[in-house]
Parts: C-alpha cells; structure tokens; sequence
C-alpha cells in the first residue's frame, strides 16, 4: 500500500513536471520580446561605471531583480486569486512610469546643453580617478534606478507567464512563475554582465602572450565594437521604454488597441512590403503612443512641483 502511494504520488510529480515543462516553454516564448527589452535597459543602466566596479553593480542590479521577483510572484498570484481586476490598472501605472522616464531623457537631451554634459562627463571622470571617492556611493543612484526598471519590466513578464497558466493548479502556476523568473534573471544579467565586460575580453585577447593573428583580430574588434555597442544600447533601452511602456498603456485601453490593429491590418494589405509591415506596425504605434504619454506625465509632473514648491513657499 506505502509502494503504490509513493508510486502515485511519483506519477503525480513527473505529471506536474512535465505540464510545468510544457506552460513553462510556452510563457517563456511569450515574454522573450520584454526580455529583449530587459536586456537593453539594463544594459544601458549599467553601462558607465568605472571598470573594476562593473561586475559588482551588474550583481548589485541582479540582487534587486531577484528581490523583486521575489516580491512579484506571490504579489501576482495573490493580485489574481483576489483582485484580478487591479492587475490591468497597476500594469498602466507602471507603462505610465516607463514613458515618462524615457521622455525624460530625450528632454534632457534636448533642454540641456552639450557643455553641460561635458562638464557632467568630466566630473564623473575626476571622480573615477580619484582613488578617495567612494565610487560604491556614487554608484547607489544608478543602481536604485536600474532596480526600479527592472521592477516594471519583470511585473509585466510576471503578468505575462501568469496568464499563460491562468487554468493551471495553484502549484503549476507558482512552479512556472518561479521558473521563469530565475531564468529570465540569471539570462538578463548573464548577458548584461557580457556586454558590459567585452572591452576588457577585447583587450586580454590583444595583449595576450602568444596570441594568435585570429585571437588578437578577435580582441581588436570586441574593442572597436564595445563602445559602438553601449551606444546602441542607449538608444535601444530609450525606446524600448516607449515600446514596453506604450504597449502596456495601449493594450489596457480597448479602443486604443483597436486602432493598432486595425492599422495593422490595413498596412498588411499593400503588395510586396505588407508583411513586414504588418510586423513593425504595432511596435511603431505602441512607441508613438509612450512617447506621447511620457510627454503628457512629464508636464505633469513638472507641474505638480512647481505647484508643490509655490505652496510651501506661500506657508
């Protein structure tokens, strides 16, 4: 009788892996595109610090996704076993939040001069190269704000495998959520942690005894390529705020998603480009759609400051 319960009780067990397994491929290929927007943010976030604390500020960021998962599984599973309605409105706020950080810096590109960023750029350099400067310190801000992005985009991948398996058992639905949230981690901050490393592998390989041609070819172009690289990924990080952010806003506004698809599907009838477009159209309008909300919670925002500060001054 003990043999068969322990029997059963295995069949039960190699049952819920294999279904875990399945739902967990499935919200895996759901939530790869926030994933790549992940990769770029974080990259971006990161990318900038003095080259001996690199690894520990990725580390530092990964310690706070984890925490954050860790607060956004339970949070998601609770959110839908009791409130399932607040799920969309939550995931607005932080769509709301993404824009307006991604419109903040455009602006600051756009109302801040070029000096002022190389005076900016000199004094963090003076900083780095001032062994007496507790970089750890300095560092706290952009590690703050890379955790909160973070925060955003891993609610949104939470939401996104929860409602993959919405139908499952309660212990199905915590064993993917759980699963997906250590994998997307430890693959985000993997790579992030590669990226941000590749013109120090750039410069081992070229300065390496005994290298050969290929090696030191190697090592040239991880070096030449690196900066190129950040570059793109600053860029790539901003939008991809507009994109998340827009796409979490327009999706929860019925009408708003009507009209993408719509366009989506009337760019998809034109001869010879109308798959591609088709493709494209819906990321291209959900960016639109951030920047324009970033813009609107921007001036909102500075508004409500300056409102704040004319009534502390008028009390």
């Amino acid at each position: 009788m003990a043999g068969t319960s322990l029997l059963a009780l295995i069949d039960d067990i190699t049952t819920i892996l294999d279904d875990v397994a399945a739902m967990s491929k499935v919200a895996a290929k759901k939530t790869a595109g926030v994933l790549g927007d992940d990769l770029a943010l974080n990259a971006q976030q990161v990318a900038g610090v003095s080259a001996d604390r690199e690894l520990p500020v990725v580390w530092a960021v990964a310690v706070g996704s984890m925490k954050n998962k860790a607060i956004l599984v339970p949070a998601a599973l609770a959110i839908s076993a009791f409130a399932p309605w607040a799920i969309t409105p939550l995931l607005m706020l932080g769509g709301a939040y993404l824009c307006f950080e991604g419109f903040e810096k455009i602006a600051h590109k756009l109302l801040h001069g070029e000096h002022e960023d190389e005076v900016h750029h000199a004094e963090l350099a003076a900083a780095v190269a001032d062994p007496t400067v507790d970089m750890v310190a300095m560092e706290k801000d952009k590690i703050k704000g890379a955790i909160r992005t973070d925060f955003i985009l891993s609610a949104e991948i939470i939401v996104i495998a929860l409602g993959t398996v919405a139908e499952a058992t309660f212990t199905q639905q915590v064993t993917v959520l759980a699963g997906i949230a250590v994998v997307m981690t430890v693959g985000v901050y993997g790579i992030v942690a590669g990226i941000v490393k590749m013109d120090d592998a750039g410069l081992y390989l070229t300065r390496r005894r005994g290298a050969g041609a290929f090696l030191r070819g190697l090592g040239g172009f991880l070096l030449a390529a690196a900066p190129r690289l950040m570059k793109f990924l600053s860029v790539a990080g901003t939008l991809a705020m507009f994109m998340v952010g827009g796409g979490i806003l327009t999706h929860g506004i019925p009408a708003a998603h009507d009209v993408i698809h719509h366009a989506a599907e009337i760019v998809g009838a034109w001869p010879t480009v109308g798959g591609a477009l088709q493709a494209v159209t819906p990321s291209l309008l959900d960016a639109i759609a951030g920047v324009v909300a970033g813009a609107l919670v921007l001036v909102g925002v500075t508004a409500a400051g300056r409102f704040l500060r004319l009534f502390k001054r008028s009390h």
